[in-house]
């Protein structure tokens, strides 16, 4: 049987995270396993992002432990040297509007390591082909890229350090269903070829049928339920079954057979 640290990519105990009076997180515990792709849903406003933001360091916790690929999340160093262990798309691509396509991509590079032009050009050209788009597109402002090109351009950005872990904030949010469904292949295809962890926030119902190996469910600042998609669609957790058994998930319900 494998430690803590072989199994898992992510875990967290006992988090609460709160501003003012309101606390989001509530005695929080999950575990994300190595090379798995997980789903995180809930209710708009419930949480999803802020738990994200909370395990990169981004949001500080009031309390509670995470652990990243082994290492434990505090302040300072122990932090900075995790997060060159991971990769984040965030929900409207967040691109610098100055900086070309390439230097976008080269961004994390420049801010981590001492390359030479060459090398970053080299590596930022990979990158983008790595993810569906033409060496070109590098010269590229992002004022010029479509919904997708913005979306496949920050993911090229998030892999460009060769993370072990890479968190998803709505990465298929406000994309029509065919560029939608090309980047949840996308993000399958990177996972198995590069051996990702994914942590994925979306509200996708596809996204989570077709993509994720597990999902969870967030509600009151809790997990409320973990598992397959199949276990999910089988919840007795109120908000669990009206977000899964809604109409628009009906296409969801032959899984539950």
């Amino acid at each position: 049987m494998q430690d803590a640290t072989g199994q898992f990519a992510i875990r967290v105990r006992d988090l609460v995270v709160g501003f003012g009076e309101h606390v989001v997180i509530d005695s929080l515990a999950i575990d994300v396993q190595r090379g798995e792709i997980l789903g995180l849903v809930g209710a708009s406003g419930g949480g999803k992002s802020v738990l994200m933001r909370t395990i990169i360091g981004l949001i500080p916790r009031r309390s509670g432990e995470i652990e990243v690929m082994g290492t434990v999340i505090g302040e300072g160093r122990a932090t900075s040297g995790a997060a060159g262990q991971w990769g984040i798309l965030f929900q409207q691509g967040a691109l610098f509007s100055s900086l070309t396509v390439r230097q976008n991509i080269q961004f994390p590079l420049r801010e981590n390591l001492d390359l030479s032009d060459v090398l970053m050009d080299e590596i930022a050209t990979a990158k983008l082909e790595m993810v569906g788009l033409k060496p070109e597109d590098g010269d590229k402002f992002p004022s010029e890229l479509s919904g997708g090109m913005t979306k496949r351009v920050a993911l090229a950005r998030a892999l460009a350090l060769d993370p072990a872990i890479v968190f998803l904030d709505e990465p298929t949010s406000g994309l029509d269903p065919i560029a939608a469904g090309d980047f949840d292949v996308l993000i399958k295809t990177l996972q198995k070829t590069l051996g990702l962890t994914v942590f994925m926030v979306t509200h996708d119902l596809a996204s989570l049928n077709t993509v994720c190996d597990r999902v969870a469910a967030l509600a009151d600042g809790k997990i409320v339920a973990i598992g397959p998609m199949q276990d999910l669609l089988q919840s007795k957790h109120p908000w669990v079954r009206a977000y899964f058994h809604s109409k628009r998930s009906r296409m969801l319900q032959p899984l539950a057979s």
